[in-house]
């Protein structure tokens, strides 16, 4: 077996899709929009295959912005090397983007940094 996608609500789909096809290379597909509920997807493919759907409603509300919750913890995108990811959460960094925590070795021997996307979901960024 194999996760076939992991989904996000978000309150701006447009914005949620750059910011993945921007710093993640993502691809999009094609926007479904269904008019009598209001809900959009976007598929994002990333370049192992995996893929994140993005959604938005107009009747689902934000969740706590960054903070912890019981459910989906972060979304882990690997980065391939110290290096990256260290390049990659600078540019983040520079860009205005949240890095509450690293890049660090973590006590289980991961190399990571944890930063947050536009609508405050922990993404970890590691080798």
């Amino acid at each position: 077996m194999r996760i076939e996608h992991l989904a996000l609500w978000t309150p701006d789909i447009e914005r949620l899709k750059r910011f993945y096809e921007r710093y993640f290379g993502a691809t999009a597909n094609s926007k479904y929009i269904n008019e009598r509920s209001g809900f959009q997807s976007y598929f994002l493919t990333f370049s192992a295959g995996t893929r994140l759907e993005l959604m938005q409603r107009p009747d689902i509300s934000k969740a706590r912005e960054g903070e912890e919750a019981l459910g989906y913890a972060h979304l882990a995108i690997s980065a391939g090397s110290e290096e990256a990811v260290d390049a990659m959460t600078h540019r983040l960094e520079n860009d205005g983007y949240t890095c509450p925590s690293g890049p660090r070795k973590t006590g289980d021997g991961y190399y990571e940094s944890l930063i947050l996307d536009p609508d405050g979901n922990r993404i970890e960024i590691t080798i």
